[in-house]
């Protein structure tokens, strides 16, 4: 028999037991970090149906919801019953559904949506994470084992997974573009090349910030195609160029400043020198790099890189890494740290030196 735990059912009884067990508050934060995943799974389903984009132009039944998805009636009713009692969607007086703020995002036309993260978290992801064991176990990696190749060799055979995961970086990420901006000062750079660039949007949000600047993005042949189209929507093609190729075998040169973005975290040490090693050769003496990711800090406060390092290990087979190990990853490809920017999202800007 599969009960629900306390934290997640009725609370009625908890303030009689807490006074006599001073460890229960530790009990029900436990039992809620235990069973997150039932949440993270149901807000995938109700993207998967669509739900949130059916209730953008106003509440409806669990049944009109049913026919329009496909879905069992009564099946989809208690998925919406259980989101809504933590926030997502709504019930109404009248017995329909609506949308809340925390479900607005599960909508596929809001800016920086989070229903292409909540596919990829729920589905590749998740199966991911269920061989965990595995991974602790060997230091392999779980995506390798379930999937049976590497994920982004499987994007590549999948572009419908493949746009899913562009789509899943944007609403991710889409707000460090205009902090990495704000935080780091160009003045002096001509051109800046965005190594790993993917759709283009860190890029397109750079020139547009800085109307001086000229880019590079440089990108494996097919995805670069996607930026192609995205730059050209943007209007930036007389001021980006965009050159396809894998950056472990070599490096587009002509710019005055190289940056990667969420790069060197997927790979182990032997690639990411690889590809510090190649951009050290396609870089001017005393030319700068910089690499923008989550710097792991000292100490036990809580800090979203420090899971993400963990999804590093389990998926692509990379790591989130402190500044201490990025100055000694740097100075074994012919680099020197020279600072770490702040940004106010939680990426940091670790700025090196080509020596």
């Amino acid at each position: 028999m599969i009960s629900l735990p306390p934290a997640c059912g009725d609370v009625s009884h908890i303030a009689v037991y807490e006074e006599s067990n001073p460890m229960s508050n530790s009990a029900s934060d436990l039992d809620r970090m235990i069973t997150g995943y039932w949440i993270s799974q149901a807000i995938y389903a109700a993207a998967k149906f669509d739900i949130a984009d059916h209730l953008k132009d106003g509440p409806k039944s669990a049944e009109v919801l049913a026919e329009a998805t496909s879905t069992h009636p009564d099946a989809l009713y208690r998925l919406l019953r259980a989101l809504a009692s933590v926030g997502i969607f709504a019930q109404n007086e009248e017995g329909l559904f609506e949308l809340t703020p925390l479900a607005e995002p599960l909508r596929s036309d809001v800016p920086d949506s989070k229903r292409a993260l909540a596919l990829m978290s729920g589905d590749e992801q998740f199966k991911a994470w269920t061989e965990i064991e595995y991974s602790i176990r060997t230091g392999e990696i779980a995506f390798d084992k379930v999937f049976g190749k590497p994920i982004f060799d499987y994007l590549g055979e999948h572009p419908d997974k493949a746009r899913i995961f562009d789509a899943a970086m944007v609403g991710i990420h889409g707000r460090e573009s205009d902090a990495i901006a704000k935080a780091y000062d160009f003045t002096g750079i001509n051109v800046v090349a965005d190594i790993g660039g993917g759709n283009g949007s860190q890029m397109i949000g750079l020139l547009r910030h800085e109307q001086d600047l000229k880019g590079i993005i440089f990108d494996l042949p097919h995805v670069i195609e996607h930026a192609k189209t995205n730059v050209e929507k943007a209007g930036l093609t007389d001021r980006c160029e965009l050159v396809g190729g894998s950056f472990f075998e070599s490096i587009p040169a002509g710019a005055d400043l190289y940056m990667m973005r969420h790069i060197i975290h997927d790979w182990h040490e032997d690639k990411a020198l690889a590809i510090l090693r190649n951009c050290h050769t396609a870089m001017p003496e005393g030319g700068k790099l910089l690499v923008i990711e989550s710097v792991i800090p000292p100490g036990n406060g809580p800090f979203g890189g420090k899971f993400l390092d963990l999804v590093m290990l389990l998926i692509p087979g990379g790591k989130e890494r402190t500044e201490d190990e990025y100055r000694t990853l740097f100075a074994k490809a012919g680099f020197e740290l020279s600072r770490v920017i702040p940004t106010d999202t939680e990426v940091s800007i670790v700025e090196a030196v080509k020596r």
